[in-house]
Order: structure tokens, then sequence, then C-alpha cells
């Protein structure tokens, strides 16, 4: 599996470098990063500078190159994976325009362990319909993006059997708790790679389902399993979800 890398030499960037040195016949092939640009020409500063044959490109960088990034991998013909969050509504419909020529993975969180959580989550919302849920999550002080692309996921794993309920984020002076609100806490400090906790509340006891990631290589990993999911597939729009079922030998 030949790999180009965007965000080459980011702090995702170099953990996918070294998950892929760790994973037989994995390759990066090529890099792209406006930030570096190597002797040896593995990483190059922009896209119209990668020249090397690749079978999937895993994007690391910034939501920002989405257009960019689109049209380069349609262009190409090659098969995408997005592990950025944050994007705009029109860069999600630039997103959704590329899936319709080639395939593309698009998940906020590429730990299995969260498509777990967020597959727990949806279960207990429902078993407990009138329960109040608050969603915490926890990052790192550079992390840029806040509510997280993951606890936006897990509200959205909520609604899907609450077609009712509200997210709130930053509370603050709103008055009384709605029965439809669902509240979002964001926390940015020091080096915490990543924690979520979905609390579900009745008036006698109280769920804690919480996932907490020790080292950005599990997001590496997930990755790399979506890329090497993804060849072969027809255009359109995969998640985790897909990747789960496939892996579990499930229908569609």
């Amino acid at each position: 599996m030949r790999i180009i890398l965007t965000g080459y030499a980011g702090h995702m960037g170099r953990e996918v470098r070294e998950c892929a040195e760790r994973t037989a016949g994995a390759e990066i092939v090529q890099g792209i990063d406006p930030f570096c640009e190597t002797e040896d020409g593995i990483c190059v500063r922009s896209f119209s500078a990668c020249s090397r044959e690749a079978d999937v490109i895993i994007d690391f960088s910034h939501h920002s190159a989405t257009r960019e990034l689109t049209a380069f991998a349609a262009g190409r013909s090659l098969p995408l994976v997005l592990a950025t969050t944050g994007q705009t509504e029109e860069e999600k419909a630039l997103i959704l325009e590329a899936a319709k020529k080639i395939p593309v993975f698009l998940a906020a969180n590429y730990s299995l362990g969260i498509a777990t959580l967020t597959d727990l989550v949806k279960r207990a919302a429902a078993l407990y319909p009138d329960a109040d849920i608050e969603i915490v999550e926890q990052h790192h002080n550079r992390k840029i993006d806040a509510p997280s692309g993951t606890a936006l996921a897990l509200f959205r794993a909520v609604q899907e059997v609450r077609p009712d309920a509200v997210a709130v984020t930053g509370r603050s002076g709103q008055g009384k708790r709605k029965p439809e609100d669902v509240g979002i806490h964001a926390i940015r400090m020091g080096n915490i790679v990543g924690v979520h906790e979905v609390l579900i509340s009745t008036q006698n006891e109280c769920i804690s389902l919480k996932h907490q990631a020790f080292s950005r290589g599990v997001f590496a990993e997930g990755s790399l399993k979506a890329a090497a999911f993804l060849i072969g597939k027809e255009p359109g729009l995969y998640d985790m979800k897909d990747l789960l079922r496939e892996g579990s030998g499930a229908e569609a």
C-alpha cells in the first residue's frame, strides 16, 4: 500500500510515518507539507510538486486545505482518508462532491475504541429516552477546534435515537436545563491526547461511558486500517461503521 501523507511534518504525520514503518505492506512514498521539504524528495511543499505513484492519500493536515486536497485526489483518482476535523459547510460540500468520483473515508476520530463508544452511546440513549445526557471532552492546549469533532459525532449518535436533541455548548446563564438539551463541554489543557466521556443520568442512577487515548498512535493505526479498507472500493463516503462492519463480517 503506497501512501501519500499530507501533514507529513505534523504531530500526527510523524505518528503515521512511525506506524507505517511497523505495518507490513505500508509505505509512505510521498509527503506533502507546506512547512517541510526534504532533500530526497519524500516530502514536498505543494500538491503540484507531488509526482510519485500511490494507492491512497491519508490527510492529517488542516481542513483549510480541503479544496486543493479533494481536487488533487479526484484528479489522480486516488482514495482519500480524511483525518482532519473542523470543516466548514463549504468544505463539507467539496468532500461530498469528491465522493462522487473517488472513495472517501471521513471520520471524526480514527480510534476503533471511539467507534465502539459511539455505538454504546447510541444504544444507551435509546434505552434511557428520558435521561439527561452530557458529553465532556478533554484535549491538549494546542487543539484549535472546540468542541472536538468526536464530541459532535457522539452528539449525532444521540440524535439518531433522539431526533429532538439539541446541542448546548459552553453553558452559561442559560436558565433551567431543558429535557432535550445535550450539554457538550470542552477542556483544553496540558498534553492530553484525548478523553471523551458521555454521562447518562436519571433521577436514580448515572451511567458513564468513557474512552481515553494514551497516545496518538491509536489514531495513526486507525487511519492505516481505513486506508487499506478504502483501496478497491467504489466512489462514495465511508466511515468507521463501514470499517467495523467489514471487520465483523456483517452484511451492509
